[in-house]
């Protein structure tokens, strides 16, 4: 029954990767198959149990697996609408602009405030609305000073690679997929975190200096003068209005707001549904003349639901997957093969899973957000590695993915937007993020194992 559920998983890698099924749809065709393999009935007896041995399809996998992970859909919710109210108040817009004055015609300088703010960006919402929120100015910005393209959209990558230890939906998603507390999450992304930044730091600093600068296109100054506007209006500055409302900047007290779940959730250990939304109200409340709040918080949530819709609709189907893959047939089969491939010495495990790196690329086995979350969920359930060094492989292989993977949706936006194909991005960040995700299997080895 083991080989037969590894079978349904290589069929499923291979579907998702072929491009012939959506991700979503893939996994919950392989949810079933799992559930049916596993000896799992189609319906339960009216008025048994959903779990243990009296778990069926329907019940345990479809109807209960789908909302198992409410929570991270709820937390993904408000992040995107956190996003979407950043977006339309200039929030994002203004913290690149300010960057960008500052560092002047600086490169190395440029691309460091540009990282820095594509790291706040990241902690608040991940995937493209992220890379768009930093790179609608920030990639114009760069290439503008002499940024070699790709270097520019790897830039915009890393940064966002940099919150992703601090994006409280992630925290979320590991805390009810592996079942660890909020605080034992928090533990081990505030020590990836180094790893990340370093790499980011090095990324631009080496590349920027490597590569020489480049000039390909430069922005119109965005406080120049409109041709057409008249003498006599241009000599009245009392009549003109100030230079924010001008270039439509965001008042600087709103400029905080990525920061405000992240210390109540980081610092204040404020749970994290709460953290996101005090972020909400307080770009809101910051920005939005009060005749203005209700239109404006309905219109940006509505457009959070756009964004969201998609990652939602994924870990629903990763729900599913995770409740089959912990049925009691399922663990059963799979743990004989586990204890017999799985490496238990520190320094082989370090190795093993150190070259299994690039199989969360291309949405490959590893991939946290498709056929990973099955692998983690049932390395959990046999209870062969303790959650927390799940948890440690886990997040390392999702560093490389979410800036490295030329199929995920932030690297193929900062990639088109910069001019350059996704694999091009990919090539240059692998050998940067690579060793991040090391670095994060050697610390969860050394604490964990």
């Amino acid at each position: 029954m083991g080989i037969a559920i590894i079978l349904i998983m290589a069929a499923g890698v291979a579907l998702i990767l072929s491009g012939k099924l959506p991700t979503a749809f893939a996994l919950v065709l392989l949810a079933v198959a799992i559930a049916l393999v596993s000896g799992a009935p189609l319906m339960g007896a009216p008025g048994a149990p959903a779990s243990g041995a009296e778990a069926s399809v329907l019940q345990t996998v479809i109807q209960e697996g789908a909302v198992r992970l409410s929570a991270t859909m709820i937390a993904i919710l408000l992040g995107s609408w956190l996003g979407s109210l950043m977006r339309e108040t200039a929030i994002a817009d203004t913290l690149v602009r300010k960057t960008v004055e500052f560092a002047g015609d600086r490169p190395v300088v440029v691309a460091l405030g540009v990282l820095a703010i594509s790291a706040l960006v990241g902690s608040v919402t991940g995937s493209a609305p992220a890379a768009l929120l930093a790179g609608v100015i920030g990639i114009p910005a760069m290439v503008a000073v002499g940024v070699p393209k790709v270097t520019a959209a790897g830039t915009i990558l890393m940064g966002i690679g940099v919150g992703v230890p601090f994006e409280l939906p992630v925290w979320q998603f590991f805390s009810t997929a592996l079942g660890l507390t909020i605080a034992e999450v928090r533990s081990f992304m505030i020590v990836l975190f180094p790893f990340a930044l370093l790499a980011a730091v090095a990324f631009v600093l080496v590349e920027t200096r490597r590569r020489g600068t480049v000039h390909a296109w430069s922005l119109a100054a965005m406080s120049q003068r409109r041709d057409d506007e008249p003498a006599g209006k241009r000599g009245r500055a009392a009549r003109r209005p100030s230079r924010r409302a001008r270039l439509g900047d965001a008042p600087w007290w709103s400029l905080i707001t990525p920061l405000v779940p992240i210390v109540l959730a980081l610092v204040l250990e404020v749970p994290i549904i709460p953290s996101l939304l005090a972020g909400i109200l307080y770009a809101l409340v910051t920005t939005t003349r009060p005749r203005d709040m209700s239109t404006r918080l309905l219109r940006s949530l509505y457009d959070g639901f756009t964004v969201a819709a998609p990652p939602i609709t994924l870990f629903i189907a990763i729900g599913m997957l995770l409740a089959a893959v912990s049925l009691p047939g399922a663990v059963g089969a799979l743990s004989p093969i586990v204890e017999a491939l799985a490496p238990t010495n520190i320094w082989l495990y370090v190795i093993v899973f150190s070259v299994l790196v690039p199989l969360c690329l291309y949405r490959g086995p590893l991939n946290i957000y498709g056929l990973g979350a099955g692998i983690a969920g049932a390395l959990t359930a046999i209870g062969f590695y303790s959650p927390l060094a799940v948890l440690g492989l886990m997040a390392s292989y999702n560093q490389v993915f979410g800036i490295s993977d030329p199929t995920s949706t932030q690297t193929v936006w900062a990639a088109q937007y910069s001019g350059v194909k996704p694999q091009q991005v990919m090539v240059r960040t692998l050998p940067y993020v690579w060793p991040v995700a090391i670095g994060g299997i050697v610390v969860s080895a050394l604490m964990y194992l």
